[in-house]
């Protein structure tokens, strides 16, 4: 069996090689090992093999946008022109607003295709053999996020009557607009190795033979990862034209390809259960972002996820060795159980993430499991119906909880009158989808505006006892890691506000358990007065002789 340390190194170890060679990995993705033979000029024969850049012949291009119903086109019917740019240059960045015609078909949660030309200047796209083009949904199906509606006034009868009608149809998806269309042109004069040409571009790379040598014809790309959620609108069946954004901006080889394994895992995240509004989170990562603040974000999330794992660890060996409640807040215990279960269920209420939500789950788990050993409570099966029995404290323990209790009486009379307070002002002024969103939202904004006045009972038992050998701080400190991290992922990832200010008011109360470090230090040397001993191994047995 592996002893805990070696178990951390190793994990430490395994997380070192991941990192190592997700590197890697990003390196082969930005670095295209060019034609050596065009490059060291071996000549016309040596650089059969390679493919070449037919936009280093510097043609004119032209760029359309047609919108059709199907999926396939092969002439000009049925199809309008929605967007012309004549002496397209592809060096510069531009974005235009167009207003599309929307079809019968597409307002009945019908598709309607983007097709987009790049092609010969004064040439019909269809008649030029040198064009390329790319195909791209302009509406995508979701289910509409449900009205919120003060509590308290209700509604008319007429929006009553609307809000039934969307309550009855609210888990049938419905047909949202894509309010963007982002076009990117790869403008590097790169010469490609025909033998070992990167397959992520590949897919995308259309080749003419010219003379004695290939070419590849302009790349063209739909930048999907600009497609958010947020831009969506429905499509009501009165509504005949919709605004579209065109934008259109030149991309080097490296992002390009970086770009392509971005999408490609999006959409891999989507095939995994993943839904349209999760990746969207992910989307936002990648859009938001430029690509140096990408890269620290990666190895934050690596760091993070780290952390995560062995403050877990840590706090599941410790509770699983704990024998007494001495030095402990039973009611500190308690309250983060409860705050835990209640920030979760209003996570889940909002939709956010999977990247916060399964974090949140698993941290709710592990707490009712420590309340379960905090209250001494044991579960017995008579037949289908379970007992609980409670075990009994000691003189010691007795004395922790009468510092408990005198630190939550304090508190009460400040918590209460607040949180009723706020849940007060909340259904007068605010509109939430339902009374379950109201009582969710309530009690979590009570966990986040004053939830840390909780975490004080356990500063209140430190503060008498003058000790604070009894608390876990190996936990402690990886979870205070991770608590600088979440700072910083605050403002990367959506969530609410309130769970964003939370991870700031964290800090704080971290660097209170730091002083009290400090004042009351612990002499790992000896057995403290709670019996334990840090620095202390298992013995061994005895061999006979």
């Amino acid at each position: 069996m592996l002893s805990r340390s070696s178990f951390t190194s190793l994990v430490v170890g395994v997380f070192a090689v991941y990192v190592a060679h997700t590197c890697w990995v990003m390196y082969g993705i930005v670095y295209t090992r060019p034609c050596p033979a065009a490059a060291g000029g071996g000549g016309a024969a040596a650089a059969a093999g390679c493919v070449w850049p037919y936009l280093s012949r510097r043609p004119k291009l032209q760029l359309s946008v047609y919108t059709t119903t199907r999926s396939s086109i092969g002439a000009e019917s049925n199809i309008d022109l929605v967007l012309n740019v004549e002496d397209f240059d592809i060096e510069s960045k531009f974005e235009r607003t167009v207003n599309v015609s929307v079809p019968k078909k597409t307002r009945n949660n019908g598709t309607l295709y983007a097709y987009i030309f790049l092609h010969h200047a004064g040439i019909l796209p269809w008649h030029d053999g040198k064009q390329v083009h790319v195909v791209s949904p302009l509406t995508t199906y979701m289910v509409p996020k449900p009205e919120e509606i003060n509590l308290l006034t209700g509604e008319s009868a007429t929006q009553q009557i609307e809000a039934e009608k969307q309550t009855n149809a609210l888990d049938e998806p419905v047909s949202h607009w894509r309010s963007r269309l982002t076009l990117n042109v790869m403008v590097e004069d790169f010469v490609f190795d025909g033998s070992s040409l990167p397959a992520d571009v590949h897919r995308y790379m259309k080749m003419v033979q010219l003379g004695k040598t290939v070419h590849y014809l302009p790349i063209l790309f739909i930048d999907q990862l600009s497609n958010r959620v947020k831009d969506l609108m429905v499509i009501n069946r009165s509504t005949t034209e919709l605004p579209l954004t065109v934008s259109y901006d030149k991309i080097s080889l490296g992002k390009l390809r970086f770009w392509i394994h971005m999408q490609d895992a999006v959409y891999s995240l989507q095939q995994f259960g993943f839904s349209e509004k999760d990746a969207d989170e992910v989307k936002g990562i990648f859009v938001d972002t430029n690509l140096y603040f990408l890269a620290l974000t990666f190895f934050v999330a690596a760091f993070h996820l780290l952390f995560d794992f062995l403050a877990f660890k840590n706090d599941i060996s410790f509770w699983k060795k704990k024998r007494s409640m001495i030095g402990m807040s039973t009611k500190a215990v308690l309250w983060r159980c409860f705050s835990t279960v209640v920030i979760f269920l209003f996570l889940l209420d909002e939709q956010t993430s999977l990247l916060v939500l399964i974090p949140a789950g698993i941290g709710a788990v592990i707490e009712l499991w420590k309340v379960k050993k905090a209250l001494k409570m044991t579960i017995k099966w008579q037949g289908l119906r379970p007992k609980m029995q409670f075990g009994t404290y000691s003189d010691s323990e007795k004395k922790t909880e009468e510092y408990d209790t005198q630190a939550m009486k304090y508190l009460s009379y400040l918590l209460y009158p607040l949180c009723i307070g706020g849940a007060g002002y909340s259904l007068l002024n605010v509109k939430y989808k339902s009374w379950y969103s109201w009582l969710i939202n309530s009690f979590v904004n009570g966990v986040y505006a004053f939830g840390f006045l909780f975490m004080l009972p356990q500063l209140f038992v430190n503060y008498k006892m003058k000790s604070v050998a009894h608390l876990p701080w190996k936990a402690f400190t990886y979870k205070a890691f991770n608590t600088f991290i979440d700072d910083i992922f605050a403002f990367i990832i959506t969530m609410p506000t309130s769970h964003r200010l939370a991870c700031f008011r964290d800090d704080v109360v971290f660097l209170v358990y730091l002083y009290q470090r400090w004042l009351y230090p612990v002499d790992k040397s000896r057995v403290n007065e709670y019996g334990e001993s840090y620095e202390e191994k298992p013995k061994k047995k005895a061999h006979r002789e």
